[in-house]
């Protein structure tokens, strides 16, 4: 229930301050009226509160201040204030202890920084000195009984604080000050530490206010336009025009044509024209023209703007690159962009923030020894005899592989198994192809994306030597990797051609293109030996 009276008396006051008709305390309304609430702090020969925020007692008051000129007002302030050591009394220890009420009177001297009235912000300095009446209740200790005193005493404040002007009306202020009472004995507290010191022989305390203020009285305005008469430079403004803060209409364009008899409020013009220009003299008039300041000469559409043949937001007279392709993104001059400043435009090429040559669709070049190691790697790569399963021995070269893969992730691999002739066609292309997958299933399995591998099985269908040879028929057991630009043909098909399936070496019956074989010498006469079972892979 504390404080509630004072605090809806403060929000009602604030209410007054914020209204439309209310402004900030200037030379036309120079009484003010304000409600505040305040925090006190002690200092003296029981002890030292100074800066503690911790069960401060709380009070109030009213001031009147009074317009003097741009850097000094007169301030009257009635206060309550009530003071207390120690601050928790339910606590209070054995010790001293006092507490005091002071009813006080103070004609303050605000000494503002040289500031225009209509700035928000108002620091000003604090000279108050005044009058109390206090009602001390002082205590040996915590059993000892009351030693209640009343007595006058001169006061002097001296501080600092902040108005802040809201809006039109509303003041906020907030003010620090420290306080002197001039006793007979100079104790408030009713102790003497025997102090020689100025400072230390004075109970003093601090004085924490925070409230609002509204002026008085109206300022004359015969045109009701919201700027006084003393400072109104255009007096006879029409009723509801938007004025400026010397009363006159508003022009934004600052073309000496007033904006409420403006057409073309936003751009300069001539008074002839109300306003309004005809600046480019391309044919179509200002009011209808959505670029009313094209460049003399430039060509233009029905709308006034500037020809865009290709559609790109640059106009043709600024447009370094007139016919780029519909749906290209631009630069500034109306190229192409080249992200990676290779010379090749994004929509051309494959690596937009890799640079690399136009020859190779904007991409970087795999190195030679790089592509060496993809091409010879079908000779390291090995499979168990007659498997899809790999040799141990592969497994360094795969790894290479990967890295090489982890160095140009602009490139995807093609992977193609190859048989020789030996055995059945359909067998031979399924061991092709499951060779094939398993070399790219390691791939896969060290990181390399899935789209990047494509694996295919070509069986007996391609062969590089002939089968008639075991030579022949070990060079044309392999698996090949061939690198090639994601997006690119796959490099087996351009290579080989489309990977064969079985329905299609059914239809061919014998597919491989293997040398006809040469006609076989007479064999000496032998007696017949056991027949050997074909030799598989």
């Amino acid at each position: 229930m504390k404080h509630h009276l004072y605090t809806a008396a403060l929000l009602s006051l604030g209410g007054l301050a914020a209204s439309p008709q209310a402004q900030a305390q200037t030379a036309e309304r120079k009484t003010a009226i304000g409600l505040h609430a305040n925090a006190t702090q002690y200092r003296g020969d029981l002890g030292n509160r100074f800066w503690n925020f911790q069960n401060m007692p709380y009070s109030g008051g009213i001031d009147i201040t009074r317009y003097v000129g741009k850097v000094l007002d007169i301030k009257l302030d009635l206060d309550y204030l009530r003071l207390r050591y120690p601050a928790d009394e339910n606590n209070a220890g054995v010790g001293p202890r006092f507490r005091a009420q002071l009813y006080q009177a103070g004609l303050g001297f605000k000494i503002k920084a040289p500031i225009n009235d209509n700035f928000f912000l108002h620091p000003y300095v604090l000279i108050e000195p005044g009058f109390a009446w206090v009602l001390a209740d002082r205590y040996a200790s915590t059993t000892a009984a009351n030693n209640f005193t009343r007595f006058g005493s001169f006061t002097g404040q001296l501080g600092g604080g902040l108005d802040f002007h809201l809006g039109q009306g509303a003041v906020l202020f907030l003010q620090a000050t420290q306080g002197y009472l001039q006793t007979t004995d100079d104790r408030l507290d009713g102790i003497d530490n025997n102090a020689t010191t100025f400072w230390d022989k004075k109970d003093r305390y601090l004085n924490f206010s925070a409230g609002v203020r509204a002026n008085l009285g109206q300022a004359q305005d015969t045109d009701g336009d919201g700027v006084s008469d003393k400072k109104d430079k255009c007096p006879g403004t029409p009723t509801g025009v938007k004025v400026d803060l010397n009363g006159c209409p508003l022009d934004r364009d600052g073309d000496g044509v007033a904006d409420y008899q403006d057409k073309c409020p936003d751009v300069k013009g001539l008074a002839a024209l109300q306003g309004c220009p005809d600046t480019d003299n391309d044919g179509v008039a200002d009011s209808d023209d959505k670029c009313p300041n094209t460049p003399a000469g430039v060509r233009v559409d029905a709308s006034g703007c500037p020809l865009d043949s290709d559609g790109d937001k640059v106009p043709d007279f600024q447009d370094k690159c007139p016919n780029t392709p519909s749906g290209v993104q631009v630069d500034a001059s109306g190229c192409p962009l080249d992200r990676d400043g290779d010379g090749v435009p994004d929509f051309q090429d494959r690596c937009p923030d890799r640079a690399g040559p136009a020859s190779n669709k904007g991409c970087p070049e795999m190195k030679a020894e790089a592509k060496k190691t993809l091409n010879e790697a079908t000779k390291y790569i090995q499979f168990n005899f007659d498997k899809a399963t790999l040799k141990p021995s592969s497994y360094p070269k795969l790894q290479q592989m990967v890295q090489i893969l982890n160095e140009y992730p602009d490139y995807s691999l093609s992977i193609a198994g190859h048989t020789d002739s030996k055995g059945d066609d359909n067998y031979n292309l399924r061991l092709s192809y499951e060779r094939a997958t398993t070399a790219r299933t390691y791939l896969l399995s060290k990181g390399i994306a899935a789209e990047r591998i494509e694996a295919r099985g070509y069986g007996e269908t391609k062969p590089i030597a002939t089968n008639d040879t075991d030579a022949g028929r070990a060079l044309n057991r392999r698996v090949d990797f061939d690198p090639y630009l994601t997006g690119e043909a796959n490099a087996a098909e351009a290579k080989y051609g489309p990977a064969p399936t079985v329905a299609e070496l059914l239809q061919q019956g014998k597919t491989s293109p293997a040398p006809k074989k040469a006609p076989a010498k007479k064999a000496a006469t032998r007696k017949p030996a056991a027949r050997k079972a074909p030799r598989r892979r």
